[in-house]
């Protein structure tokens, strides 16, 4: 529930704090569309500040409109190791520039009598949410790394169903604890935005370079008042065009949604059969792998052990796919004396499916963002993306009539012994109280 509010509710709330305070104080307010300069009251301060806190946060922000805003252009970039490389160097040292900027316009802010009396309660919150934010980027950045190659395909589709108005927390509700704290605390910021200072950012004058001219004359009345009504001319023509266009550009759309609508009545482009099978055998699928998940539900609430495999069926080279009681993906292979080795499948990084394949050093491995697994202890490789152990499961070998011949618990604790001319017969849950 706390996800949801985070990861759904929050961007809404967020989104619609922008867009509609923004637009009342440009309205209403419009000459508090300022940065609010405090230079003239103190500059030794500002000029270490200002200029590498401008130069980082430029730096993030471009990297981040690129890497979300074109993803496909973006991945073929970031395969490049050379360009990886470069990235993440820039990006730390960019986040560092911002972080050492933000300390120091803090302590400014706290030191100076005359900053004391123009700073306001949301000068401080914002500033703590900018460093909050810089922090979190900076410590997922350094212990989750290589950001740049997996970010955008695991948090893009995130902000793209956020955006299209189908939201889905579950693109990021198993991310690490610092990618979640730097989404939520974006989402903040963007939330106070249109409160503070910030909003200069929305207010850069882009129309001077389409603007005319100006001269300044300093003359005579009677050349003032000419030049005072040429102005007001230029600036009528000026309306005139924009409402035109607008004019133009709304009946041109209206128009165009008026023929639609008039040709697919008339020339009746309707779905052939086998675009409209092609349809409902999707809806179909989808609503059997819906059927099933609950059916596995059902099962694990009302079994007390779940059938996983024939001991004779598993192989020590790979492993073979099963699903445990929190309906999470795991993995069954055979150890050297025959007896089972049960280890989740779900990576500890991001929450990718591991692959059932075992190497030379008996690992597998994690695809996403190439992580290794020692099967026998769960522990990840050094240098891995992953820092956590995959757990294992506990297990029970029962004979066909379902009597209980050896068990073994998460732990490796043990119970009971199987005769070897009845490994080839036996068969292997997982249990509930193993759970």
């Amino acid at each position: 529930m706390f996800d949801l509010f985070l990861f759904i509710g929050l961007p809404y709330v967020a989104i619609a704090s922008l867009v509609v305070v923004s637009f009342i104080r440009y309205k209403f307010r419009a000459f508090s569309y300022s940065s609010l300069s405090t230079q003239f009251l103190e500059d030794r301060w500002l000029a270490w500040a200002s200029l590498p806190w401008h130069l980082g946060i430029i730096l993030i922000l471009l990297g981040h409109l690129l890497a979300f805003g074109l993803p496909g252009v973006w991945s073929i970039l970031v395969s490049i190791p050379t360009f990886l490389l470069v990235v993440e160097a820039l990006g730390i040292f960019s986040a560092l520039l911002c972080l050492v900027s933000l300390v120091i316009l803090l302590i400014r802010r706290f030191v100076d009598a005359k900053l004391q009396a123009v700073t306001s309660y949301l000068d401080v919150v914002v500033l703590l949410i900018l460093l909050f934010q810089v922090l979190t980027g900076l410590a997922a950045a350094i212990h989750h790394r290589w950001g740049a190659a997996w970010a955008p395909g695991a948090l893009g589709p995130y902000i793209r169903s956020i955006f299209l108005l189908q939201p889905d927390a579950s693109f990021v509700k198993d991310m690490p604890p610092f990618v979640k704290l730097h989404i939520a605390s974006a989402w903040v910021l963007i939330m106070f935005f249109p409160f503070t200072r910030l909003v200069h950012a929305l207010s850069v004058p882009l129309h001077y370079f389409v603007r005319s001219p100006q001269k300044v004359v300093w003359n005579s009345s009677r050349s003032q008042v000419r030049f005072e009504q040429k102005i007001q001319f230029d600036n009528e023509k000026r309306l005139f065009l924009k409402a035109a266009f607008g004019a133009g550009a709304s009946v041109a759309l209206l128009s165009l949604g008026v023929l639609d609508k008039f040709f697919r009545y008339f020339l009746k482009q309707d779905l052939t059969n086998a675009e409209e099978s092609h349809i409902l055998s999707q809806k179909l699928q989808r609503l059997k792998q819906s059927a099933d998940e609950r059916e596995l539900e059902l099962e694990r609430m009302n079994k007390d052990s779940i059938f996983v495999a024939k001991l004779s069926e598993l192989s020590r080279t790979r492993g073979k796919y099963f699903i445990d009681y929190q309906m999470r993906p795991a993995l069954a292979f055979s150890d050297e004396q025959g007896l089972p080795i049960l280890i989740s499948a779900k990576c500890t990084h991001l929450g990718c499916t591991v692959g059932q394949e075992l190497d030379a050093q008996g690992r597998i491995l994690c695809p996403c963002h190439i992580s290794y697994f020692d099967i026998k202890t769960g522990q990840p490789s050094p240098g891995s993306p992953a820092k956590l152990p995959l757990p294992h499961l506990g297990w029970a070998l029962k004979d066909e009539q379902g009597n209980l011949l050896m068990a073994q618990d998460p732990e490796g604790r043990r119970e009971g012994s199987i005769d070897p001319s009845q490994a080839g017969k036996s068969l292997l849950f997982i249990g509930k109280r193993f759970s």
